[in-house]
């Protein structure tokens, strides 16, 4: 349903269902929302700036009564825990003063490790103090020849930790309410005079009480505060009081604007928050944020005040967060989320944005002279207009070099305006494969060949090397828009590291079946031997720029053992092989045996393949036989996969229509997955 009616500013809509609805533009500015469900509503671009969020009044008043009877039930469980540590007074019952002894113990073990550490931590010190205070007891009573254990003062114990839990979440939930003062007097007073009322000895009771009660005040102040050692506090607190709040659970609040909001008690869970404004939004900490970016205090303050100067925010998930005009010089970002941020006119200056994430992100006017944008990840669809940029550093700083590979590299040159998006843009669509280790010309040839025929749809071309040192070597691949470079160099180093791993014989026969792949070698060798930086244009890249990585032939896989036998012989051990392998328990559902048995009967029978290249296919389907009577152990998962990718090596020389080559396209997947390999 569409509310015609977009303009509530100003009204009073305190309880109002809105669930579902598309409020999309909608205004609700100075309105009052509190109590109102937004629920799964579509309400982008709504304006909410000064409206009033939160609890209505008879809700609120409910849980201040709820919050009483908790600190009823606090000073009632404090009353056990006191007439339990009084027990150390009865001089006629050495049982009686163990087990008050033990009750003191538990208690004040609960007191300092739960100030230090937090209420988890609090509650496993309960356990131990108290196991340890049990033992101490039987050992004390046997001594005294009693028959009983002191189980009472694990009792108090547990209740005394309990009764801190209890009366530090009450407050908080009466802070939370809008009620702090009553709460926190009601928790008070409560705790005491029931704590003194209902023990024996009203002078311990009481001491106890007051401590308790002063505990769980501190601890409610700490956690209000963000003190992470009390979190969990804090969220049993949050979710309490916005019980009957104001809901925004599910919905779209893209660009959505909450300036000067009054937001406490309100639920942001599952929101769509991209774009969303929060400046000067007031008690923001007050909010349930579920998963969305409002649950980092230091976010929260940084979209309030737009100030961020120096802070760090390493792999923090930013997506959609808005920054615009935000004072971000020195922020650390290495390895966040900022897809889809708002930051224009942004203050980036120095920041550090190694490998941060900045898909469709808006960075129109924002200003990056001297950011650190190593391994940045930006698109094509990136905004940079406007962008304001003097220098930038290709790396991250050290000690030996604290401004390396500047750009433009005279340190007397800046970009003139415009200069820098020229600059960067011929890498916005670039797969950067950085090799940092003994790097190994054929087994990159075979790994990025690999790579452009199992993912024809990337249109991988070569634009780029760079030679970094004596053993580095970065590798810059031209996709196509939209592809998963997250995905592509992911899989292209698992094969090139696979291929790495093999012998060189084991390599050659996966080279010589492919011309592009020893052009490639080749290309890569000589690039690698010689001190020269390759980039798009460049004139030494006549030989290197536009490579169509792709051709007929396809090579897919690990080369295996190539050792070449008589053929009677290896199918006759591979038979062998697969009869010391069970048969399948389900008789329409083949197991290895019957799929390696197929896949024998097919290399025997093709007529595509020479006597050579079927005794090596034969050799992997004995070593995928092997593996096969431990499938889940880890190295035969390994020795699978290298027979596997061997095996789809020999294969791919085979014309679509050879009927081996079908039969290998139909059980490959299907012992791949046998194997726990997909």
């Amino acid at each position: 349903m569409r509310n015609m009616a977009l303009d509530f500013s100003g009204e009073n809509l305190r309880g109002r269902n809105f669930k579902g609805q598309d409020l999309a533009g909608a205004n609700f500015s100075y309105a009052d929302i509190r109590g109102a469900n937004f629920t799964n509503a579509n309400l982008t671009g709504a304006n909410f700036s000064h409206a009033k969020a939160g609890l209505q009044r008879g809700w609120a008043i409910f849980l201040v009564i709820v919050s009483w009877l908790l600190s009823g039930l606090s000073g009632c469980l404090w009353s056990v825990n006191g007439y339990l540590v009084s027990l150390i007074f009865d001089t006629s019952s050495l049982e009686n003063q163990i087990r008050g002894w033990t009750a003191l113990v538990v208690l004040i073990a609960f007191f300092f490790v739960t100030i230090c550490q937090g209420a988890v931590a609090g509650a496993g010190a309960v356990a131990v103090a108290g196991a340890l205070a049990v033992a101490v007891a039987v050992a004390g009573a046997l001594a005294s020849g009693g028959t009983r254990v002191g189980t009472g003062a694990l009792a108090g114990a547990g209740a005394g930790a309990l009764a801190v839990a209890v009366a530090g979440a009450l407050a908080l939930a009466g802070a939370g309410s809008g009620a702090r003062t009553l709460a926190v007097a009601g928790a008070l007073v409560l705790t005491v005079v029931l704590g003194i009322a209902l023990a024996k000895i009203g002078t311990v009771a009481g001491a106890l009480a007051v401590a308790g009660t002063l505990v769980s005040i501190y601890i409610s102040w700490r956690a209000m505060k963000g003190d992470q050692k009390h979190s969990l506090i804090r969220n049993i607190a949050i979710a309490f009081a916005a019980t009957g709040g104001t809901s925004f659970r599910g919905a779209n609040l893209t660009n959505a604007d909450f300036t000067q909001a009054i937001l406490k008690s309100t639920d942001f869970r599952n929101t769509i928050l991209i774009c969303s404004r929060w400046y000067q939004a007031k008690m923001l900490d007050r909010v349930r944020p579920g998963l969305t970016y409002l649950q980092n205090a230091q976010v929260r303050q940084l979209l309030i005040t737009g100030q961020g100067q120096d802070i760090n925010l390493d792999r923090q998930n930013l997506r959609g967060i808005n920054l615009q005009g935000a004072n971000l010089a020195d922020t650390s970002f290495v390895g966040a989320d900022l897809s889809e941020a708002n930051l224009q006119d942004a203050d980036l200056s120095r920041a550090k944005l190694k490998q941060t994430q900045l898909d469709a992100t808006d960075l129109t006017g924002a200003n990056l002279t001297g950011a650190y944008i190593e391994d940045w990840g930006i698109t094509n669809t990136t905004k940079l207009h406007g962008v304001r940029c003097e220098y930038v550093f290709m790396r991250l700083p050290t000690k030996e070099d604290p401004d390396p590979l500047r750009k433009p590299d005279n340190k007397q040159e800046v970009f003139a305006d415009g200069d820098f998006a020229d600059f960067i843009k011929p890498i916005f669509d670039t797969l950067d494969l950085y090799h940092n280790q003994g790097v190994d010309p054929r087994a990159i040839a075979i790994a990025l060949k690999n790579l452009a025929e199992n993912h024809p749809e990337a249109e991988l071309e070569i634009v780029g090397m760079e030679k970094r040192g004596d053993d580095k070597i970065l590798l810059r691949a031209k996709t196509a828009p939209g592809s998963d470079k997250s995905q592509l160099s992911a899989e292209y180093f698992d094969d090139y590291n696979q291929f790495k791993a093999l012998s060189q014989s084991q390599q050659l026969l996966l080279v010589e079946r492919s011309e592009r792949i020893r052009s490639l070698e080749n290309m890569i060798t000589t690039a690698f031997g010689q001190p020269k930086f390759y980039t798009q244009g460049d004139t030494n890249m006549s030989d290197i720029s536009g490579i169509n990585i792709q051709d007929s032939s396809n090579v897919s896989g690990i080369a295996g053992n190539n050792s070449i036998a008589n053929l009677g012989i290896i199918t006759g051990n591979v038979s062998i092989a697969l009869n010391q392998l069970p048969d399948a328990t389900d008789a329409d559902k083949p197991g290895i045996k019957e799929l390696l048995s197929q896949l024998q009967d097919a290399i025997i029978q093709s007529t595509y393949l020479s006597e050579e290249e079927k005794s090596e296919a034969l050799e992997q389907v004995k070593a995928l036989a092997e593996a096969g009577k431990n499938p889940q152990e880890s190295t035969k998962q390994k020795t699978a996969k290298t027979a596997i990718t061997m095996l789809k090596g020999i294969f791919s020389s085979l014309p679509a229509i050879a009927s081996l080559a079908e039969a290998g396209n139909k059980l490959f997947p299907a012992i791949s997955q046998l194997f726990g390999l997909g």
